[in-house]
């Protein structure tokens, strides 16, 4: 009798972790929506082939204040990688490549900047963040939205980057070699990389709602979709929708918490659709959920992990015993984040109108939590706390640097005059950024990134501040100059003033030569 009670309690216990507060958890996404200034949020789980939750909170726009819900479609950014990588398996299963292929061999004009790179480089290098490029390099070229170059630009220009890696020792986030990815896609299936991923894999998952970009969504008449909103001066207020169409391998799907929900469950169902097609190969889904390349763990932490890195278009853990498959997504003014345990059939999908990470953690780690079994970590407060010291911190920062700027200002005698450096400097990949003075100001713009824009403010004997028209972009940067004995300046190299720079504004990476 004490073995069958033992057993029933058991069962309980599973019972009981099985299932979510729904009142507690809307409560804790209200109150998340207002500790992290998001003006609406969706969130998704899906348990045992089963939707145990799904619903909006908040507005989809401040300008409109529609409301959103479970169907109001948001950017999944850099989620849509798991996308490209499914996109190449299933071409892998029909014979059309194979992630070890050379990918001179389905693009010949493609060079890395090592031409040992460029003849070893495979399919499989580029979408595991290992190919000796380094955070965010080359994102400049389609980041922010609205540049002039094109996809065929992008794989050209590549062989300008020079590796801040050595190859397949790092992984180093990188979107510029997805982008090449959906390249190969393009070639091997006739397809443009949205219309694979539309006709292959959405409608036939079941993803009725969604779209391979933004604009294929904007074309279709769409009306519940999402406005950006990122911080300006420390609210939120609505910014233009940025993600580039050269990019959309790397982060271009349009969805919503139904449509993700119903992917989750294609994927924890071994890549099956709902009417019983298998999509993916067993062999490739173990490529795609396999480790590629491993970034450390530390011997004690908080998940008990043993293990984490990159799969094909996913990043992997262990959790408490568990394998976790996951990625987030960010662009301007949205980020969003998806996490399968799969051997647990648990889903969970966070989609925002805003930038703040901190927002979906809060959300996936309680959630996540609860199922596991461990006790509440409040982590709403944890994040609360410290992001509110990290801006502080970085507006202290901020406002020390436009001070000195304002202070430098006033010795005329110190600055240089605009005829030692105002002119045009190239760059290979990224092209001309031009200093100029327009009616009166020193202004800074960037050729191939119409909007990338702004004044231009001394700083020091050899530096300015870059302070971009858009100030959403939170992107302010350095711009240093070089100058010859004759007092003219040659080069210029560029940083970002604050630490709170998105990685994909990589002025870093730039070397800057005066042509003119």
């Amino acid at each position: 009798m004490k073995r069958h009670l033992s057993a029933l309690l058991l069962m309980f216990s599973v019972f009981a972790l099985a299932q979510i507060d729904e009142k507690k958890l809307d409560e804790l996404i209200q109150n998340t929506l207002k500790t992290f200034d998001v003006p609406g949020m969706s969130v998704g789980i899906i348990k045992d082939g089963k939707t145990v939750y799904a619903k909006g909170f908040g507005v989809a726009s401040l300008n409109t204040k529609a409301k959103m819900d479970e169907n109001t479609l948001v950017g999944i950014a850099s989620n849509s990688k798991g996308f490209t990588g499914t996109a190449l398996a299933m071409l892998a299963d029909e014979g059309k490549l194979s992630f070890d292929d050379k990918v001179i061999k389905h693009i010949p004009e493609f060079r890395m900047y090592d031409p040992y790179v460029t003849q070893e480089i495979t399919i499989k290098d580029l979408i595991t963040h290992r190919a000796g490029l380094g955070l965010g390099q080359g994102d400049l070229m389609f980041f922010p939205e609205g540049g002039n170059l094109t996809v065929n630009d992008i794989v050209h220009n590549v062989r300008y980057l020079k590796p801040e890696n050595t190859f397949r020792t790092t992984l180093d986030y990188n979107n510029i070699m997805f982008i090449v990815a959906g390249e190969v896609i393009h070639r091997a299936s006739g397809l443009t990389w949205a219309e694979f991923i539309e006709q292959r894999i959405l409608k036939p998952v079941g993803m009725n709602a969604s779209y391979g970009s933004y604009s294929r969504a904007k074309k279709a008449n769409v009306k519940n979709i999402i406005e950006a909103h990122a911080p300006v001066d420390g609210q939120a207020v609505p910014v233009p929708h940025d993600w580039n169409e050269t990019a959309n391998a790397a982060g271009g799907i349009i969805s919503n918490i139904t449509d993700m929900n119903t992917w989750a469950e294609f994927l924890m169902n071994g890549f099956t659709t709902k009417d019983g097609k298998k999509l993916v190969s067993d062999k490739q889904i173990q490529q795609l959920w396999n480790l590629h390349i491993n970034t450390p763990v530390a011997l004690k932490n908080a998940n008990d992990s043993n293990f984490a890195g990159y799969g094909l278009g996913w990043f992997l853990t262990d959790v408490k015993g568990h394998k976790q498959v996951y990625h987030t997504g960010g662009l301007i003014g949205t980020v969003t984040q998806f996490t399968l345990i799969p051997d647990m059939k648990l889903g969970i999908v966070v989609l925002t109108n805003q930038q703040s990470g901190a927002a979906f953690s809060t959300i996936t780690n309680t959630v996540r939590d609860s199922y596991l079994g461990i006790a509440d970590k409040n982590w709403l407060k944890t994040y609360g706390d410290r992001m509110a010291k990290v801006n502080a911190d970085y507006e202290k920062g901020k406002k020390e640097v436009f001070a000195k700027s304002d202070a430098f200002k006033k010795d005329k005698k110190l600055q240089p005059k605009p005829e030692q450096y105002i002119g045009t400097y190239r760059d290979n990949w990224f092209g001309d950024i031009i200093l100029s003075q327009e009616n009166g100001k020193l202004r800074i713009r960037c050729k191939n990134s119409p909007r990338l824009k702004g004044d231009l403010l001394p700083y020091s004997h050899n530096t300015f501040i870059a302070k971009w028209d858009d100030r959403s972009y939170d992107a302010d940067a350095f711009v240093i100059l070089n100058y010859d004995e004759k007092g003219k300046a040659t080069s210029a190299r560029m940083k970002p003033i604050s630490d709170i720079t998105d990685f994909s504004f990589d002025f870093e990476d730039l070397d800057l030569q005066r042509v003119d």
